[in-house]
């Protein structure tokens, strides 16, 4: 090597360790937060708190049973390179979500680490069962975990998330508080608003696929007066369906609902035998085609129950 060429490589080098420098530092600015959510509606919820510093996926979609999920070993690598993990809980994903941790190897998902949420914990949970018996059915001892279909409970979920992606990725605390604030603003408008709208739903009367409503009709006040499923996850048999249709001509219902996730054959039988509208909810984000984000759940939902009621 030439002395030019070796001053040349003199000043070229700190230069390029310089850049590499930054490039390095920059990446870990811009890194983004790997975050999985068990059901559509938390995915959502992250996405509203935390915009572009997280990535978010969803392990079930809303055409999707979130009781009966495979943990497929493409669900078990985003499990180990996620560095939160958003559930219901109250053994909702009882059946999947302990393996798809355990075989993550993930330490910082598992129950009891900052990378683990269980939303139903900070909500007052309804149909807590007085006796544990597995002949009634698929019942869920810690209560009813379907939560998120009242808006109320969103918002109180959404303060418990904030600080946990604060306590997590410190370094944007203060963008998740700003952007939680804007958000549970905006959510406490509609909440007003849907509430002003659902007025006249006030004691309607259905029938339900699943007990996955409970929510929904405590902030309504809408009324089950039966279920299509004979008990708590068991399918819905022809007994039990002539049972309900000679139940419905004799005293009808209003409406049969059904979430999009839930085969509508059903719900179908048992509105062409009583001419009572069946009519399919979305259930959770990605339900319907309007449903795209937490804030076309509740307006698509309200719109398909008010249609029925006029």
């Amino acid at each position: 090597m030439n002395r030019a060429t070796s001053k040349l490589s003199r000043l070229i080098l700190p230069v390029a360790v310089s850049v590499s420098l930054t490039l390095l530092l920059a990446q870990a600015a811009f890194a983004q937060l790997k975050v999985l959510a068990c059901e559509p509606e938390w995915g959502a919820l992250t996405q509203e708190l935390a915009g572009d510093k997280v990535s978010v996926s969803s392990v079930t979609t809303a055409l999707q049973d979130p009781h009966h999920i495979e943990a497929r070993p493409s669900l078990i690598a985003r499990a180990r390179n996620a560095d939160l993990v958003v559930c219901t809980g109250s053994e909702l994903e009882v059946g999947w979500l302990p393996l798809l941790l355990t075989q993550s190897g993930n330490t910082k998902i598992q129950p009891g680490n900052p990378g683990y949420l269980e939303t139903s914990q900070f909500v007052s949970r309804l149909e807590i069962p007085k006796v544990l018996d597995r002949s009634l059915g698929d019942i869920h001892p810690a209560g009813n975990p379907h939560i998120h279909l009242n808006p109320r409970n969103i918002a109180k979920v959404a303060e418990v998330l904030r600080d946990r992606l604060m306590q997590i990725d410190s370094a944007n605390a203060d963008f998740y508080k700003s952007r939680t604030a804007a958000f549970l603003a905006r959510w406490g408008e509609s909440i007003r608003r849907w509430e002003s709208q659902a007025a006249p739903l006030k004691g309607m009367t259905m029938v339900v696929y699943h007990r996955d409503l409970s929510y929904l009709n405590q902030w309504l006040g809408l009324r089950e007066t039966g279920s299509l499923e004979p008990k708590p996850g068991i399918p819905a048999t022809t007994a039990h369906l002539a049972d309900l249709v000679a139940r419905m001509q004799r005293d009808p219902a209003k409406i049969i609902v059904y979430s999009a996730y839930n085969n509508p054959q059903a719900a179908q039988f048992l509105s062409d035998r009583t001419k009572i509208p069946a009519v399919m909810l979305p259930y959770t984000v990605g339900g319907s085609d309007r449903a795209k984000d937490l804030f076309g759940l509740f307006d698509d939902t309200l719109a398909r129950l008010l249609a029925v009621q006029k």
